[in-house]
């Protein structure tokens, strides 16, 4: 039993690691339909489509028992180069965005350190709590505010912009301190 589990977390083709996939190759498409043919509400179509299958991935990962180790790297990568892309996008509009996107790469850092040693000392390699999929989703909401909101008033786009930031920093917080319990856990 416990080799069909361990099967199962290392299998390489399911249904959501190509969902995964997928979303990695909408981001070009993302970033030639807003900064090249400035079709805002198809750009703002397509992350959609993209936040879409990342709900539906997680779903069908867990529904029918699709997890595996390569899902739980690939997933993010896919949320985060896909955020990234978007914002570096809506930094040809909106200056404020700098904020979020340096936010984003101080998380996506120190997570990266501490993802890094807690597989180092465990061995394990953990799936997304919940803070992190609300960062996620407000994100996402802030990214396609400011897509489909071509005119958005500076103040809104700063609460939306410190919104986002500050689901960003508690994620990470709270990640950091479940990180130091799991090293600390893998070293006794």
């Amino acid at each position: 039993m416990a080799e069909e589990a361990r099967d199962r977390t290392n299998r390489i083709l399911t249904i959501p690691n190509l969902l995964s996939a997928f979303r990695i190759l909408l981001v070009p498409v993302i970033v030639w339909l807003y900064c090249w043919k400035a079709d805002y509400p198809l750009a703002a179509w397509t992350l959609a489509l993209s936040g879409l299958t990342d709900i539906v991935d997680g779903f069908i990962a867990r529904r029918f028992h699709m997890v595996s180790d390569l899902g739980k790297v690939l997933d993010p990568i896919a949320d985060k180069l896909t955020q990234t892309a978007a914002l570096i996008c809506l930094l040809t509009r909106f200056p404020a965005i700098w904020w979020l996107l340096g936010v984003l790469v101080m998380k996506e850092t120190v997570m990266a350190v501490m993802g890094l040693l807690v597989i180092r000392r465990t061995g394990a390699v953990y799936s997304a709590a919940w803070h992190g999929k609300l960062a996620t989703c407000v994100l996402y909401a802030v990214i396609l505010a400011h897509i489909v909101w071509y005119a958005i008033p500076q103040p809104v786009s700063a609460v939306l912009v410190l919104a986002g930031a500050a689901s960003i920093l508690l994620s990470l917080v709270l990640y950091t301190i479940a990180d130091l319990r799991r090293i600390r856990a893998g070293r006794s």
